[in-house]
């Protein structure tokens, strides 16, 4: 069943990139003397073109560019992590889907259900847990350690922001994944005037299995979250509900609160320090991330033939 899901997916990439078959064994690039397949750009862009909705050519062509770039980018880190001599045990890779599951709230049953909806098999995620956490260490060698945030600005963005700033330890996430069929925007219109509770909308119109919990997905590990949801959070007061964004295809909600009411304190300074200090490195780091690779991409031997 696996296979026939993977050749329809890839069936309808072809198509609508007007990409033929015998072209997916044709070579997308060639980096540093490693080659990327118009097959490997396929399923890479498989999941990207879902999320994005992508049907002209233009727009398609665009993702396919910029998946393109990253697969460049993580086959140059990962000749990097080789000469740093850094590698990933697959102990670690075991811990990090430990993590996903134990977060997601899924049985193995479940997680496994998961992938095989995404097309993805266990090996290839473990493949691609494995470049994410290669890609982490790094990144966390040429650029973390080179991302410096002083006590002054620190102190600076605490005095300018501090009546905003709330305690955030042991606050839950409430996650509402829609089904495809469900009214989305109505339903959120009806949990932001309090007409429709959040657990009551997860219970009807998720599909998440956090739903039978009123989509509480547990405490929220600040230091775990991917930067996207990373930044969607910080940007959240306890008690709010976010707007609609897409994630995985699905429209979605999530709802910042704290088990059993109660007031959301402020921080001190010492208390909202390690993360003011993770708002002011995340640009400082996309900065330096984008001049490192940069200079990745300047000493590589690139050939794109896409």
């Amino acid at each position: 069943m696996k296979r026939i899901i993977c050749f329809f997916v890839l069936w309808m990439l072809c198509m609508s990139t007007q990409v033929s078959a015998v072209q997916l064994g044709k070579i997308a690039a060639v980096v540093n003397g490693k080659v990327i397949t118009m097959y490997d750009l396929q399923r890479a862009a498989a999941l990207e073109l879902r999320k994005s909705g992508a049907r002209d050519a233009k727009t398609v062509d665009s993702v396919m560019r910029k998946v393109l770039d990253n697969m460049i980018l993580d086959i140059l880190v990962a000749q990097e992590a080789k000469r740093l001599k850094i590698t990933i045990s697959p102990s670690e890779v075991d811990a990090r889907i430990a993590e996903i599951m134990k977060s997601s709230r899924l049985s193995k049953a479940q997680f496994e259900a998961e992938l095989a909806r995404d097309g993805l098999s266990v090996a290839e995620l473990r493949k691609n847990i494995e470049r994410q956490l290669l890609n982490q260490r790094v990144l966390g060698v040429e650029v973390g350690r080179r991302t410096v945030v002083t006590p002054e600005e620190v102190k600076q963005y605490y005095d300018e922001h501090k009546d905003t700033l709330y305690d955030r330890s042991g606050l839950h996430m409430g996650l509402l994944v829609y089904h495809p069929k469900a009214p989305a925007e109505t339903v959120a219109r009806q949990i932001a005037s309090g007409e429709l509770s959040f657990a009551a909308a997860c219970a009807k119109y998720s599909i998440h299995p956090s739903r039978e919990k009123g989509g509480d997905t547990g405490v929220v590990e600040w230091d775990k979250l991917n930067p996207e949801w990373a930044e969607r959070l910080t940007k959240m007061k306890p008690g709010t509900v976010s707007s609609i964004f897409m994630t995985r295809g699905f429209k979605t909600q999530i709802f910042l609160f704290r088990p059993g009411g109660g007031e959301y304190g402020l921080m001190t300074l010492k208390q909202a320090t390690p993360y003011i200090t993770d708002i002011l490195r995340q640009p400082k780091s996309r900065n330096r991330f984008e001049d490192y690779a940069a200079q990745l991409k300047k000493k590589a031997v690139i050939d794109i033939r896409f």
